[in-house]
């Protein structure tokens, strides 16, 4: 943590996609490949972080989970993309972190699917065994729209329909939420909310922290082009705004447009 305060203090919350050694070229910029997870996660490992899951930050935070160790730090990983389980799984196991999942159940494959994914999925069955694993399961949406560009009807469908698969597939509704393309609006995170969520990630490329508030906490992006030094400076908290400062230019005009065109559509609130 970068605060004395646990109440106050800054969590790195890494976002992974796919981990791969030859992904599919949709997923290339936003994966990584086993090499450079395993070697990062040594890099945590080695600097004393210790892994939770989204809903044991958010319980803890909220009042009524344990205490945070010294250094919490979040793994996540986003839609659902099988490498998670070929890869990622084994060496989380290794250190014994935890991690969490955000699943867009209409792109695992099953009965479920819609089709529309990017890559090769996970499957129910792998699903489950990161559960069992201590991977916690988080929602994606159904079928990864942009959420705050959807209709109310839509946007209810999106986020119920994702918690009712994997909650009849696991026999436990999930707790924790990721924004699909982390975009989302007050209305978004309202009905998230309502779906039964206790707490959502966006991207936002900078440290959580409480004052976010549950529906609103930020993540750090982590590339194919992310090297180990680059990685040691985002899990410590340095020079992220740097790292990130094209990024923010891009999320900044993109939220203009996406506003303007929601606000054509008449649900931008």
């Amino acid at each position: 943590m970068t605060e004395t305060a646990a109440g106050t203090a800054a969590v790195p919350v890494l976002m992974y996609h796919a981990v791969d050694p030859d992904p599919a070229p949709a997923t290339l910029g936003l994966s990584v490949t086993p090499e450079a997870f395993a070697a990062q996660m040594e890099v945590v490992a080695e600097r004393g972080f210790t892994p939770l899951t989204t809903a044991a930050l958010a319980a803890a935070w909220r009042g009524d989970g344990g205490p945070l160790p010294a250094r919490p730090l979040l793994v996540t990983f986003d839609d659902g993309y099988e490498g998670v389980h070929r890869y990622a799984l084994p060496v989380l196991a290794k250190h014994s972190f935890a991690g969490t999942v955000f699943v867009s159940t209409g792109w695992l494959r099953g009965r479920h699917e819609t089709g529309g994914a990017l890559d090769t999925m996970l499957d129910w069955a792998q699903v489950r065994e990161l559960a069992d694993a201590g991977t916690e399961i988080g929602g994606h949406s159904h079928t990864h729209p942009q959420l705050d560009q959807l209709d109310a009807r839509r946007l209810r469908f999106e986020t119920l329909r994702c918690r009712e698969i994997v909650a009849e597939e696991l026999g436990t509704a999930p707790a924790s939420f990721a924004y699909p393309y982390g975009y989302s609006s007050r209305r978004v995170r309202r009905t998230v909310r309502e779906a039964g969520f206790t707490q959502a990630l966006a991207v936002g490329n900078a440290l959580a922290r409480r004052s976010q508030g549950p529906y609103a906490l930020e993540r750090v992006t982590v590339r194919r082009s992310t090297g180990v030094e680059e990685f040691t400076r985002l899990v410590e908290g340095r020079a992220i705004a740097r790292n990130f400062a094209a990024d923010r230019v891009m999320t900044k005009g993109y939220a203009l447009a996406r506003r303007a065109r929601g606000a054509v559509r008449g649900h931008w609130i």
